[in-house]
């Protein structure tokens, strides 16, 4: 049976179902990572029989954890699946860690080391109730966390163009260096120029991602396998605006290379375009919410078209 799919004769998949039963195996992992580090929590050690079934009952649990993983069908959501997926590695992971650790520790007293691992794997397990139960609210988290990052990246770039002509001013105090004099730490008029264009783009990215997010939450849906589909789409190309940010920011500092800048520039302006467009031709798109999407599309435009400007006499 492929992963994820109904075989023969299996029950219909119920979402509930589904929760119940990955909260039941991580609360077992939890109370089975208790036990192991308990049995090596101070001398004698377990005997061989013991240690036996120790490992076969981590074993078993370690199995739970990922058949009830595998019972998830990619038609509730790829965005979904992936967040359940890494919670379902991060316990997984935190169980080898804390095995690692029983072995390769003395058995004199329970090492500091054991705490912070059997901590571990309690806190990865705990986190299953944080999950989002389904693909509408898994594409929120997603959309928020993206949100976040761009936030971060705009006010970082805000910060160091009102900080003067020196961008790199706090962090070359030090004369010996020798840059202070050197013009490829700062921004010329004309680069200043570029620069705010720039920033609009960026400014562009947030306020997209914001609306974007507002519409998921406001008229995202998760009953049909194409509203899934949709979500799933606006998720993808919304991970693709941190990235193309940071690498137009990171094409800002001087000494600016127009070229750069510009391609960058194309490039982020492509993704938020393409953001746009799925997200007018999806379900969290209603009439209602048509203006903002027309007119953020207008604003990438006029920014690349100043960023074309700006740098057609300078490639």
């Amino acid at each position: 049976v492929a992963e994820g799919e109904p075989g023969e004769g299996r029950e219909p998949f119920e979402l509930p179902r589904f929760w119940d039963a990955l909260g039941q195996t991580f609360q077992i992992m939890s109370q089975e990572a208790t036990k192991l580090s308990l049995a090596f929590s101070r001398p004698p050690l377990p005997s061989a029989e013991d240690c036996q079934k120790l490992s076969e009952d981590v074993q078993n649990a370690v199995l739970a954890v990922a058949t009830v993983y595998c019972w998830l069908p990619k038609g509730q959501g790829t965005t979904l699946r992936k967040m359940v997926r890494d919670a379902t590695t991060e316990v997984v992971e935190g169980m080898i860690q804390l095995t690692d650790t029983i072995l390769n520790a003395p058995v004199e007293s329970l090492s500091q080391e054991q705490l912070i691992s059997t901590g571990g794997v309690w806190e990865a397990c705990e986190q299953v109730s944080n999950l989002p139960r389904d693909n509408q609210a898994a594409v929120v988290s997603a959309l928020a966390a993206c949100l976040g990052v761009v936030k971060d990246a705009v006010e970082e770039m805000e910060h160091a163009l009102v900080e003067g002509q020196d961008p790199y001013g706090d962090i070359m105090e030090d004369e010996e260096l020798g840059f202070r004099g050197n013009r490829d730490t700062y921004w010329s008029e004309a680069d200043r120029q570029l620069l705010s264009s720039c920033m609009g783009l960026m400014k562009a990215s947030k306020a997209s991602l914001k609306k974007v997010l507002a519409a998921v939450k406001a008229h995202g849906k998760a009953d049909s396998p194409e509203q899934i589909a949709q979500l799933d789409d606006l998720a993808d190309i919304a991970n693709e605006i941190s990235p193309s940010v940071d690498e137009l920011a990171l094409s800002m500092y001087p000494p600016v290379n127009p070229l750069a800048v510009r391609l960058n520039a194309a490039k982020l302006a492509s993704v938020l375009k393409k953001v746009l467009e799925i997200a007018k031709t999806s379900h969290v798109c209603p009439p209602s919410e048509e203006g903002w999407v027309q007119f953020l599309s207008g604003a990438v435009d006029h920014n690349m078209n100043k960023v074309k400007n700006f740098t057609q006499g300078q490639l």
